[in-house]
């Protein structure tokens, strides 16, 4: 659609010299995602990949796992208020049988930092709600740690927009042998993650065992409980993770590294899955 960037007028400075220049910036608007027709979420993304965005965050939700479980996924037409379509709402229609959850105001938002659930609550709701028990810890993938020094310059490479703006998070996708399966930008991170994992229900990969998951900031509680939800083992930061994510990867058996800068590192859980060179 053309709108993952914008032009905007600029007054720069540079060695004491002014001048006025348009400038690239990455853009931001809401989308609201409706499950079967009814409002469920609204999140502040750069657009494209908005469906994977929509199922991605309903695999976070618990709500989906497999690709049959999705009958469509289409923009909401009359969204504005002259009966346009804003390409700003989504609705996810579930398949015949697949449970609704129950949808209120004060619906319990187990996937958000400021939901209100702290410490041991968080960690229940993770455990209990996936729909993949088991398999991160169960994961028997092993990462030399010499690749996953590589992998910060790989996604680096292969952030198209953040070239032209600066200002784009970005979360990869990579093999246990180094290998980028997708890559995917947005102005939230989380957003980032949940466009990867709605791309992997749409392709029918989930959980998405033996992957190693790349984020471009840090590891917060949100990430790794995404990261859980779709049986991802392994999860890096360049960053730095919250106590509440190191909780988590130890309570789920999820490998979490954080401060992931060339050959440097901590490991902050399932450290048997980083292969150490003498």
């Amino acid at each position: 659609m053309g709108r993952v960037t914008e032009r905007r007028r600029v007054v720069r400075i540079r060695n004491g010299t002014t001048g006025v220049r348009p400038d690239t910036l990455v853009a931001e608007e809401p989308l609201e995602i409706r499950l079967n027709g009814k409002p469920l979420a609204i999140t502040m993304r750069t657009p494209g990949d908005d469906f994977a965005l929509a199922v991605g965050f309903l695999v976070s939700e618990g709500v989906l796992a497999r690709p049959d479980e999705v009958r469509a996924v289409t923009y909401c037409e009359g969204a504005a208020e002259d009966g346009s379509n804003t390409y700003n709402v989504v609705n996810v229609q579930l398949a015949s049988g697949v449970p609704v959850p129950d949808i209120t105001l004060e619906r319990n938002v187990y996937t958000t930092s400021s939901c209100g659930l702290c410490g041991k609550a968080s960690l229940d709701a993770v455990r209990t709600a996936t729909r993949f028990p088991g398999a991160t810890a169960a994961d028997a993938v092993r990462v030399p740690a010499g690749l996953l020094a590589l992998l910060p310059d790989r996604l680096r490479a292969a952030q198209k927009v953040f070239d032209r703006t600066g200002g784009l998070h970005a979360a990869g996708l990579f093999t246990a042998e180094g290998e980028l399966l997708d890559v995917r930008e947005d102005v939230g991170r989380h957003n980032a993650v949940d466009k990867i994992v709605g791309r992997a229900l749409q392709a029918g990969r989930l959980p998405l065992a033996g992957a190693v998951l790349l984020v471009s900031g840090r590891a917060s509680f949100e990430l790794a409980q995404k990261a859980v939800m779709a049986g991802i083992p392994v999860l890096a930061a360049v960053s730095a993770p919250s106590s509440l994510a190191v909780d988590l990867a130890l309570e789920s058996g999820m490998t979490l590294v954080g401060f992931l800068r060339g050959p440097d590192m901590n490991i902050y859980a399932g450290e048997q899955r980083i292969l150490l060179e003498p």
